[in-house]
């Protein structure tokens, strides 16, 4: 299915997290449409076989990863490719669902509501208690937007952040990272970083945009897209982490972990995998194979 681009007045305007009712199917564009592996589809557990298809939950409001396009109704972005390719690597059909915030993936997935989320997901050891992971892509590089017209950073590192306000999405690790820089900084006799907390990403961009708050902090890929689609914006620096690895999130044992795995390593070793983060302009976070659970923890 053909992608169509997201415009910059899309992005700023239209409500995304509401245009489509949570828990219902989403029609979805998807870049690749890699052929089913018979042996892999053989892995799948028994209910997933005789359904025909895999339930995932994402939450679509951060471009270029997961987000409505321009008719508010149709999915895109990297993680709709990447859940649509192992669907169809699998032999089965992709049921896309809106979760209706990020704060609802995971007990959607410890309800049974959804075999798997995809969204943007960090896998932490925290998490992992709740749930599975399964990765495939490293998103070590996060960034700080601003306005275009304040002088504002670069800045590279969370001690220089001492004293600054920075916003965040709520459930994000972004908000404890930021949180626990803060605490360093206090503890070093420096002013405390101000983390105001937003809905999720387009909240936090939107009140840049409109002054309420200085800076926002977020995933690399996504604020570098954002700052090139809107006029208004730019980075206002980069910070690389230690290796954080964006998952596939599943239930606690979930019998789909390991053909999960296998079929997204089946898409890097034919190309598949590198043709989506390509299309996206973000090939620079690829991993080299897909980690489960404990794999992904660095």
């Amino acid at each position: 299915m053909k992608r169509s681009v997201l415009t910059a007045a899309a992005f700023t305007l239209l409500p995304l997290t509401g245009a489509i009712a949570a828990d219902k199917g989403v029609p979805f564009n998807a870049t690749a449409k890699p052929a089913a592996d018979a042996a892999l589809h053989d892995t799948l557990p028994e209910a997933i076989k005789k359904r025909g298809s895999i339930i995932a939950g994402t939450n679509p409001n951060t471009p270029p990863t997961t987000f409505y396009q321009a008719d508010n109704k149709t999915l895109a972005g990297r993680e709709i490719d990447i859940i649509s390719a192992v669907a169809d690597r699998l032999g089965v059909k992709l049921d896309l669902r809106d979760t209706g915030g990020f704060d609802n993936i995971i007990p959607g997935l410890k309800s049974g509501r959804y075999d798997a989320a995809i969204s943007n997901i960090d896998a932490n050891a925290k998490r992992l208690e709740q749930v599975d992971f399964v990765g495939y892509y490293n998103a070590s590089k996060l960034a700080l937007i601003g306005r275009a017209d304040a002088d504002k950073g670069p800045f590279n590192s969370f001690a220089e952040l001492c004293g600054q306000t920075v916003g965040a999405g709520a459930g994000t690790s972004q908000v404890t990272r930021l949180q626990q820089a803060s605490e360093a900084c206090v503890a070093d006799g420096k002013p405390a970083i101000k983390v105001p907390i937003f809905p999720d990403r387009p909240a936090g961009v939107q009140a840049v945009i409109s002054g309420r708050v200085p800076m926002f902090f977020g995933p690399y890929e996504g604020l570098r897209y954002q700052a090139s689609q809107v006029k208004a914006l730019k980075l206002a620096g980069e910070i690389t982490i230690e290796d954080t690895i964006v998952s596939i999130a599943l239930a606690k044992d979930s019998p789909l972990g390991k053909p999960i795995q296998a079929a997204l390593n089946s898409l890097i070793k034919d190309g598949t995998y590198q043709q989506i983060l390509d299309k996206w302009e973000i090939g620079f976070g690829a991993v080299e194979s897909a980690g489960l659970n404990a794999e992904n923890l660095k």
